[in-house]
């Protein structure tokens, strides 16, 4: 393959590469339509080796690590656009399989994560005073860290235009600034947590862009971060537990899912959107269970439509395959009905329509005009199977739902969020699923203990040989999440302090990402009792 030659591995054949790359990004449409068809035919090892160079070239090209090595960047400018615009090629050949030839991941380039990523942000939104290439033309090449960047600093700028338009009024008004003005201040009650929480934000619609502070009613101390934290567990835990109404979850598919029950307010459903959106921003992470088809969703459209409150949001194309992510065992029937040789008006004896239970009431609802006449056959099967996935995933909770988006996008309105796809929205919401715990154990500090104690050192051995799956739930019981931040452990927290009640289980403060551990002198009798703290803990998520 051309650019597969591994003398365009040396930076000496660097300057014939970017020719190369330059004929290809100038061929024309219905050139490049013929070549990402033909691309996607390439074996996986072949097509992540072309990329990997292609990578290597633009990361040499910003940083040579010799500036003799390669022309000036002013003789050159035209070297990283074409490179791009050809990966771009790579990422639609790509984006055209399922399942993909690589993860969407290995489009990163990291070495981006070092430029003036609001500089390439700001020549994207202001193309008629900037002209020329942006990175932010192309998306896939930037990392989740970098979005992430552009995201909170666009964001912070947000904030600091709400700031000074609250200096201006105070001024105006001739009241002395303070510096509460900075903040989203919130005082709640716990024991009217999500009424409180309704009300404040309600009052404070203006400051959501604003750096958040909460605080409990009646209870002293100052905010660094650990009542914060708090405040977003338990209101979490409160709105999605089953008896609240608000979510169903499905054990199988181990998600949550909007109820479709009709409800008189569905501001409920705003403050969970509001919830992701101040998370983001404040850089938490929730531990919440939403399927992908809920980020998609999330994303469509990506900027809430200007001045029309009318505006349909919150929908999109879904399938079978999104059903199955959401309510496994439905998905499974009407796979069912799909696959029958037989005649299935005789068998299922269905009609179009769902059925939706509220209260012990069941009732029918159609799933097109005159839908409880038109019986279902093999000959319109498919178009009962569509309609029933989008009743169940857009239709039915619609108006939840756009209260969810409308929560969220108060707080994220950015055209940054344009650049995301909706896994990486997740990984913004929830955090990044890719753990290691010999990165944790580098960065914990210790309280009362030093790293070379037995119990340290048995905690360390049975943590680092527990299956993936027990390490989360033991990072869930101890930080309140099973995941990590986007930029990795390092940007964690997290101390074991010191108890001397060897009677006492080990403890968790998840607000502080704390593990409280009595001393024990044998690893066997420590590692029971971390798994039974672990397995009794009511953290959100341990079903």
């Amino acid at each position: 393959m051309w650019v597969k030659n591994p003398q365009f591995s040396n930076v000496t054949a660097y300057v014939i590469f970017a020719h190369l790359l330059r004929q290809i990004a100038a061929l024309s449409d219905h050139d490049h339509h013929y070549l990402v068809h033909w691309l996607k035919r390439l074996k996986a090892d072949r097509f992540q080796a072309v990329i990997e160079r292609i990578h290597n070239f633009i990361s040499v090209r910003l940083f040579p690590p010799k500036m003799e090595d390669l022309p000036p960047l002013s003789k050159c400018s035209w070297w990283i656009p074409s490179a791009t615009k050809v990966l771009a090629l790579f990422n639609a050949a790509n984006g055209l399989l399922t399942p993909t030839l690589i993860q969407y991941v290995e489009f990163y380039n990291s070495t981006l994560d070092h430029l003036d990523l609001m500089a390439e942000y700001y020549a994207w939104q202001n193309p008629s005073s900037h002209a020329g290439f942006s990175f932010c033309q192309y998306p896939f090449i930037l990392s989740i860290t970098a979005k992430r960047t552009i995201l909170q600093k666009d964001s912070e700028q947000q904030m600091i235009i709400m700031a000074r338009k609250s200096l201006v009024a105070k001024v105006q008004r001739r009241q002395l600034p303070d510096i509460g003005m900075l903040f989203l201040n919130l005082t709640v009650r716990r024991s009217h947590l999500v009424s409180d929480s309704l009300n404040e934000i309600a009052k404070k619609q203006h400051d959501l862009k604003k750096k958040l502070k909460v605080s409990f009613a009646g209870e002293p101390g100052l905010d660094m971060g650990g009542l914060t934290k708090e405040w977003f567990l338990l209101l979490i835990r409160q709105i999605f537990l089953p008896n609240y109404g608000m979510f169903t979850y499905d054990k199988q598919a181990g998600v949550h899912w909007f109820s479709p029950n009709p409800c008189d307010n569905y501001q409920e459903f705003n403050l969970v959107g509001v919830l992701m959106g101040l998370a983001v921003y404040n850089s938490i992470n929730l531990d919440i269970r939403f399927p992908p088809v809920c980020y998609r969703k999330l994303l469509s459209p990506a900027v809430v439509p200007f001045n029309n409150p009318r505006a349909t949001v919150g929908v999109c194309t879904v399938g079978l395959n999104d059903l199955k992510g959401v309510q496994p065992d439905v998905a499974k029937g009407l796979q069912t009905l799909l696959d029958e040789e037989n005649d299935v008006e005789d068998i299922f004896c269905l009609t179009f329509e769902a059925t939706l239970s509220s209260l012990g009431k069941v009732t029918s609802v159609p799933l097109k005009p005159g839908g409880a006449d038109i019986p279902v056959t093999n000959q319109n099967r498919k178009e009962y199977v569509q309609l029933y996935a989008e009743w169940i995933l857009n239709n039915s909770i619609y108006a939840q739902f756009q209260a969810f988006y409308h929560g969220f996008h108060s707080v994220c309105a950015s055209n940054a969020l344009i650049m995301l796809r909706p896994e990486e929205v997740e990984t913004l919401v929830c955090g990044s699923p890719k753990l290691v715990m010999e990165d944790l154990k580098k960065v914990t500090v210790y309280d009362g203990y030093n790293a070379s104690e037995a119990t340290i050192r048995y905690f360390w051995d049975i943590v680092l040989s527990m299956p993936i799956e027990t390490q989360k739930r033991l990072l869930l019981f101890a930080t309140g999440s099973d995941r990590i931040p986007i930029g990795g452990i390092s940007e964690m927290s997290f101390k074991i302090s010191r108890i001397d009640d060897t009677s006492l289980l080990p403890m968790s403060h998840t607000c502080f990402n704390q593990l409280v551990l009595p001393p024990y002198k044998s690893k066997k009798m420590l590692k029971q009792k971390l798994l039974t703290a672990i397995n009794n803990a009511e953290g959100f998520g341990l079903e």
